[in-house]
């Protein structure tokens, strides 16, 4: 089921935004360490109110961000108005458009979870096709455990399937457990274009 740009914005407007942390994921700061200097530009699909877009336009980072609700969008390009080089779009990630190979790096936390899995392989080609090669996708898979969403579970076997070996490589060490404030856990794992 494809949730309607209305439902979204309607969730912002009465504040019903359980995912949103009211900051930065504690996961980022722990990826900065690992990321290189080549990768300065950074997709964040699904970008909501904008908090690491915050984070990562004062450490510097060229900044492209997408949501499709006008609220989360507002609250996004607020959050980056003293970073000039930082750009928030309200747009549908699946008729956005950019360059194949454009982006070094894309951070997706809360919007794989948030599509229908009948969307997942149309967003993965997406994912694909915006990295550059060697890319990196820092992802956090939502553990919810249970049927329907969103949001919805986001199974390590069924990531791996969705996100095969043929196209991306996988890292070698476990993935980070982080905690969600919806009693929730994401698995952060770092995957390379191939």
């Amino acid at each position: 089921m494809k949730m309607a740009k209305a439902v979204w914005e309607e969730r912002y407007q009465a504040g019903r935004t359980g995912w949103d942390r009211g900051g930065a994921s504690p996961v980022l700061s722990k990826w900065l360490r690992h990321a290189s200097d080549s990768e300065r530009r950074v997709l964040i699909p699904g970008c909501g109110r904008g908090h690491e877009l915050a984070e990562l336009a004062r450490r510097g980072y060229e900044i492209t961000a997408l949501d499709f609700a006008p609220s989360a969008v507002a609250a996004a390009r607020e959050a980056l108005a003293e970073h000039p080089h930082c750009v928030v779009q309200e747009a549908d990630l699946f008729h956005w458009e950019a360059r194949e190979g454009t982006f070094d790096a894309i951070y997706e936390q809360t919007c794989l979870c948030a599509l229908a899995p009948d969307q997942w392989r149309e967003y993965e080609h997406r994912l694909f096709d915006w990295l550059r090669p060697e890319g990196r996708l820092y992802a956090l898979f939502m553990q919810t455990h249970a049927e329907g969403g969103p949001p919805y579970h986001c199974a390590i076997e069924q990531m791996r399937r969705l996100f095969p070996s043929a196209r991306w490589r996988w890292q070698q060490e476990p993935p980070l457990e982080v905690h969600h404030p919806m009693d929730k856990v994401e698995l952060g794992l770092i995957l390379t274009r191939c």
